[in-house]
């Protein structure tokens, strides 16, 4: 069975493709694939609730003729969010844990990326469409800091995010199969899976134009109608 998320964004087609007149209007899969001159364009987001988990017993390693073991349940030592802003032309990530993801850590992470990041570079930030990427404190910071501009991506498309590609192979990687007695530990082990993978950093490529991204998801507009 295949599962799927079809966005109902009213302009999904708008923020897939977006008006080319400037730079602030390109649309998020031209910032892949022809990265504005003078400018860094950054994947951002926040992989929430990650959660400190200590088995209740220590599992047995694999051995020929058997799989690793790990016990069924575990015990919670607390969780961790961490904001990560992924480069997509080097490959490298900007990243900070911290314990919530409200507003005030988003401009946090906000200034850690102005610090970390050539100041004559306009910012490009894709980023999607949670409450807190969009307060008033966030946008009276974003007045003071004019070359941070930002871009979200249709609801119920977080995939179109690049970052969430980095997501995901942490998870699968060093996450799923990890015992951690504390959030230190799981920060710990956060920061030195993307030290190394800063370390050896691979360009982000998005093959698939917009065209074909709106064509696949008009078809799947229609199949669904069709069900009806």
């Amino acid at each position: 069975m295949e599962t799927f998320k079809l966005s109902n964004d009213p302009k999904f087609v708008e923020k897939v493709r977006g008006p080319q007149a400037t730079p602030e209007g390109r649309d998020i899969v031209g910032l892949y694939v022809n990265p504005p001159e003078h400018a860094l364009v950054l994947s951002v987001d926040e992989k929430s609730q990650i959660q400190a988990l200590d088995r209740t017993q220590p599992g047995l390693p694999m051995k020929r003729g058997r799989g690793a073991t790990m016990t069924h349940d575990y015990k919670r030592h607390g969780t961790t969010t961490l904001f990560a802003a992924l480069d997509v032309t080097a490959g490298t990530v900007i990243s900070q844990c911290m314990l919530r993801h409200r507003a005030a850590e988003f401009i946090r992470f906000l200034r850690l990326i102005d610090k970390q990041t050539p100041a004559e570079l306009d910012l490009h930030l894709i980023l999607d469409n949670y409450a807190a990427h969009k307060t008033e404190a966030v946008k009276r910071w974003l007045a003071r800091h004019p070359r941070f501009h930002l871009h979200f991506t249709p609801t119920s498309a977080s995939w179109i995010n690049a970052v969430e590609g980095l997501f995901a192979t942490l998870t699968k990687r060093r996450l799923n199969r990890g015992v951690f007695r504390s959030v230190i530990e799981l920060n710990q082990a956060i920061r030195a899976y993307l030290n190394a993978h800063n370390a050896d950093p691979k360009p982000f490529r998005r093959t698939a134009p917009a065209n074909t991204i709106i064509g696949t998801h008009q078809r799947g507009k229609r199949s669904l109608e069709s069900l009806h």
